[in-house]
């Protein structure tokens, strides 16, 4: 084997990590760590990882079955451990599955441009069970919401409402991921608070397998259309054969959404993939005020201009006391001061 030094890449080398994997038909994205390979002084294979997720992961085309995928793989999970991540994740081609099968990396889904893979400590039978059991919910059928809630608006509460008076009982999942203006914690407690009058719901965490569009990696798609349905099927699919037969869910209630695009894709998704599950989709048309429909990207640009008082008429009392409250400050000014 060559003499090959695998580390962390410096800030100066991001660029040429970067030429390697567009020569593989890839783009860089974000990382909290990007490890590299270097020989001859030449970067040679990189991977990357944020949170549980690996990506970035390229070898050059002469260096290719030489051993270095397991080098530059085992390298990103020891520096995993290190930061006491034993659960992992990978979304990558069909193609490379074999690459990482061949670590011990286990298959959850695959669509049609890509896979997702599962692997250390991850388990998604376990994961969905134990979530199931924290839930104390029991085995009659249920309707399920899957949200973001950032934050909180009449809107939802709307949607949550209309699926607690149709259905025996409901489970509204909050979307788990935080990269959202109002971090996990906070669209939780807004949600779970903002809905205790409704005696058969409950709110719990989506974990790890609701997948979320902003935490999606999509380096190794090109076209922004195909990166929206390679998302919204693996989701959807990953929701019906894993988590609604958990929980026993028969129906599934979503947001109409005019605005954005992978809100309207992903819905799309769902009225075409759950229904070969047996779960039932009903799409509500969201509520209006004044001419406006209440949605959560609405009130973050009330909050922009500073208008409580219209954003007091458009969200649950929780949401307002908290918007108001000395602990919604440091969430206020990055909003505030959001691009």
């Amino acid at each position: 084997m060559y003499d090959i030094l695998i580390r962390r890449a410096e800030y100066e080398e991001i660029d040429e990590v970067k030429r390697l994997l567009a020569d593989n038909g890839l783009t860089f994205e974000d990382a909290e760590y990007t490890a590299i390979a270097k020989h001859r002084n030449e970067i040679i294979g990189t991977c990357s990882f944020s949170g549980k997720i690996i990506k970035c992961f390229a070898i050059r085309e002469d260096y290719k079955g030489e051993g270095l995928s397991l080098k530059l793989i085992t390298h990103i999970i020891d520096e995993m451990f290190g930061r006491e991540i034993y659960e992992y994740f990978v979304f990558t081609k069909p193609e490379n599955v074999d690459i990482f099968k061949s670590m011990g990396f286990k298959i959850v889904y695959s669509v049609d441009k890509v896979c997702l893979l599962e692997g250390g400590r991850a388990n998604i039978n376990k994961s969905i069970e134990e979530m199931l059991i924290k839930s104390g919910l029991g085995c009659e059928k249920k309707s399920a919401l899957v949200m973001n809630c950032n934050p909180f608006t009449l809107g939802h509460r709307y949607i949550i409402e209309k699926a607690s008076k149709e259905s025996e009982s409901v489970v509204v999942f909050i979307v788990k991921e935080d990269k959202s203006l109002f971090p996990f914690d906070v669209r939780y407690s807004l949600v779970k608070k903002g809905v205790l009058d409704l005696k058969n719901v409950k709110v719990i965490s989506g974990g790890d397998y609701i997948i979320s569009s902003a935490t999606f990696p999509s380096y190794f798609i090109k076209q922004l259309d195909d990166k929206i349905d390679a998302y919204t099927n693996l989701d959807a699919h990953i929701f019906g054969k894993y988590i609604a037969p958990a929980f026993n869910i028969v129906k599934r209630y979503v947001g109409t959404e005019p605005f954005c695009r992978v809100t309207e894709k992903y819905n799309d998704a769902l009225l075409k993939i759950l229904p070969s599950y047996n779960i039932e989709v009903e799409l509500v048309e969201r509520i209006e005020k004044s001419g406006n429909i209440i949605s959560a990207s609405f009130i973050r640009s009330l909050i922009k201009k500073g208008d409580f008082e219209k954003i007091k008429a458009l969200v649950p009392n929780v949401t307002y006391d908290y918007l108001v409250s000395e602990k919604a400050k440091y969430i206020i000014e990055r909003i505030k001061n959001e691009k």
